[in-house]
């Protein structure tokens, strides 16, 4: 085996146009990748052809490279790239059945000295066991016991934060562990299987003679186990018990009294309104929120949950950056619609302001059951922790920037459970067009708008308004800015930010429209009812605004606004506005051309939230 020294040697002499080393280190390459390609695969004819292609890369991009002595390193990561590409989405689930893979290795004799180790029967059993763990979880064990890679460098390669690699790999290891007690090996096999794995899949019996794991690169920090622990489905612990997860990682522990232990401008405070008599008959449960731009921003949800205190907790609800899931008696739905609560009460988080909440309660005449933390900042991650024999809820703050990429975020379900996409084909695509007609007393109303379902697309594909009213003047919103057009085209009232999307669908925010829609409401302080109609699959949500009442129409299982009805202090019905959304996008031309705000200056106005839509009704108040 070539020394570091004569290979950084090689690369040098290469990257000066010495053809006969790059061939050198090609040929040495196709060797030492095989057996780290393989440990990754364990299949034969795959890991054949990524070595293939990663030499190819190679030779394309070798001028990249600006360190010789990191030659080896920067190959590997291509090779990896490309294993981790070829998995795509399926990177976080097992992709291939036994049957499949596993006879190259289990049916040849291997090295010579091997075969008087151990027995055929205890060769299958390790094997069969790594061949079983996702592919992520085989990955991390097999940089961090036989690549002896840091954290830092698993993270950087994998592109998580470095707590997310030490989670990750106590989870690998658990989950080892668990198939290896399913054969009759207990817990003190996991280190003896690792080096017979690592032994078995060597390139040379020279390589399999040098296979170690040592005890240390087992291990990971105190709170790194205890945070993988209490975010998976096998237990939930008291995040009041860990203290400071990771003095790096921007953690926060605050017990049930509110006390910061670690980090500043982060509080917890109790509304007067929490009730905690309803927690009493609910089991355990453990709710994540992520808002990856704050607070008041978007925010993705992960609801861990068992019926009793003895139960252990699965993933019922995951609603992520790409769809929203459900988790039933062993079968996974894609929904269109996010959740929301069977008794038709409004969804609040627990970064909601507290005159918020208390407006709620009002209208609804009873506690609001749900704790308030004051955290501020991108990347805020809470976690609320509940328990029938427990008199409060336990939180925890974090920051994360890639949390959506790491564990907190994934899914717990069993690789066998049905797979059953229930959405429409907008929801599938994340986003669609949508059409808007009506009249508001006399005056016809036109326009049509662009509207992301999910986190993911909402970037890419902004929200996006025009409206257009029979005496010419038009409201935009392109989400970053928005303007009203007098009757002649000129710009009446600039608002910077945009705004008339309060009051509707924003379903790319994390909230169900009933949510979004009453929630706007609260903030204004309009009071508000909520009616589910005989059909079961509508609902009416009335806004009473003073002289107007608004009175939406909301699909549940679409997850849309369908029309929302104007109606005057008398009870008359004075105006409606009806929404159609595009399933089907092929043909649309240029209708949906989005909007252009002209530059120049104009009336700033503040933010009138959903109130907006009231001021239709009194079309000449919107100019004045």
């Amino acid at each position: 085996m070539s020394t570091h020294h004569h290979d950084a040697e090689l690369v040098r002499k290469a990257q000066l146009g010495d053809r006969e080393c790059l061939n050198c280190l090609a040929e040495a390459g196709r060797v030492r990748l095989y057996e780290y390609v393989f440990r990754l695969t364990l299949q034969e004819d795959l890991t054949q052809d990524i070595v293939q292609e990663t030499i190819l890369e190679m030779y394309k991009v070798f001028n990249k490279l600006k360190q010789a002595e990191r030659f080896w390193g920067w190959l590997e990561g291509i090779a990896f790239n490309k294993v981790r590409s070829h998995y795509g989405r399926l990177w976080r689930h097992k992709t291939v059945s036994l049957s499949e893979i596993g006879a190259d290795v289990l049916g040849k004799d291997g090295q010579d000295g091997l075969a008087d180790m151990v027995n055929q029967e205890l060769k299958q059993i390790v094997f069969r066991s790594m061949q079983e763990l996702e592919p992520r979880h085989r990955s991390v064990l097999a940089l961090r016991c036989y690549k002896q890679m840091p954290y830092a460098q698993i993270a950087q390669l994998m592109g998580c934060t470095e707590f997310a690699a030490q989670s990750l790999f106590y989870r690998a290891k658990k989950a080892l562990a668990k198939k290896l007690s399913r054969h009759g090996l207990g817990k003190g096999y996991l280190l003896a299987a690792l080096v017979l794995f690592g032994k078995m899949t060597a390139s040379t019996e020279a390589a399999a003679a040098q296979v170690s794991v040592t005890a240390a690169c087992m291990k990971v920090g105190v709170g790194v186990s205890l945070a993988a622990l209490a975010t998976s489905k096998i237990a939930v612990v008291s995040v009041a018990t860990v203290g400071v997860i990771g003095a790096g990682m921007g953690a926060v522990d605050l017990g049930a009294n509110g006390t910061d232990n670690g980090a500043q401008n982060a509080s917890i405070q109790t509304s007067p309104y929490t009730s905690q008599q309803d927690v009493a008959t609910q089991g355990t449960d453990q709710c994540m929120y992520f808002f990856p731009q704050g607070g008041n921003g978007p925010v993705m949800l992960r609801l861990l949950k068992s019926e009793t205190s003895q139960e252990q907790p699965f993933c019922r609800y995951l609603q992520n950056q790409y769809a929203n899931y459900c988790y039933e008696q062993g079968t996974v739905y894609t929904n269109n619609a996010r959740t929301y609560n069977g008794d038709l009460s409004v969804k609040l988080l627990p970064t909601d302001h507290q005159d918020l909440h208390a407006f709620i309660a009002r209208v609804q005449g009873r506690l609001v059951d749900i704790e308030r933390i004051a955290g501020r900042g991108k990347g805020l991650l809470v976690i609320s922790r509940r328990h029938v024999d427990q008199d409060n809820t336990t939180w925890k703050i974090e920051r994360h920037r890639n949390t959506l990429e790491e564990e907190y975020f994934q899914s717990d379900w069993p690789a066998r459970a049905q797979r059953i996409d229930r959405r429409d084909p907008m929801h599938q695509r994340g986003w669609t067009y949508f059409r808007i007609t009506g009249r508001i007393g006399a005056q016809g109303i036109s326009g049509m708008g662009r509207i992301p379902f999910v986190y993911a697309t909402s970037k890419r594909f902004r929200p996006w308004l025009k409206l257009k009213m029979a005496d010419g003047s038009k409201i935009c919103d392109t989400g970053a800015d928005a303007c009203v057009y007098d009757p002649r085209g000129r710009i009446a009232v600039r608002h910077k930010g945009g705004s008339f999307f309060k009051g509707l669908a924003r379903p790319w925010m994390g909230l169900h429209t009933i949510d979004t829609v009453r929630r706007d409401a609260a903030e204004q302080e309009v009071w508000f009812e909520t009616k589910a109609l005989p059909d079961s699959e509508r609902v009416e949500v009335e806004l009473d605004c003073g002289q107007v009442k608004l009175v939406y129409t909301i699909d549940m299982e679409t997850d849309v606004v369908e029309k929302i009805s104007f109606v005057g202090a008398n009870g008359t019905t004075t105006g409606e506005i009806r929404f159609s959304y595009l399933q089907d996008i092929e043909n649309d031309g240029n209708e949906f051309a989005p909007p252009r705000i002209r530059s120049g200056h104009a009336p700033q106005r503040k933010d009138q939230g959903m109130l907006w839509l009231v001021n239709l009704t009194r079309v000449q108040a919107t100019f004045r």
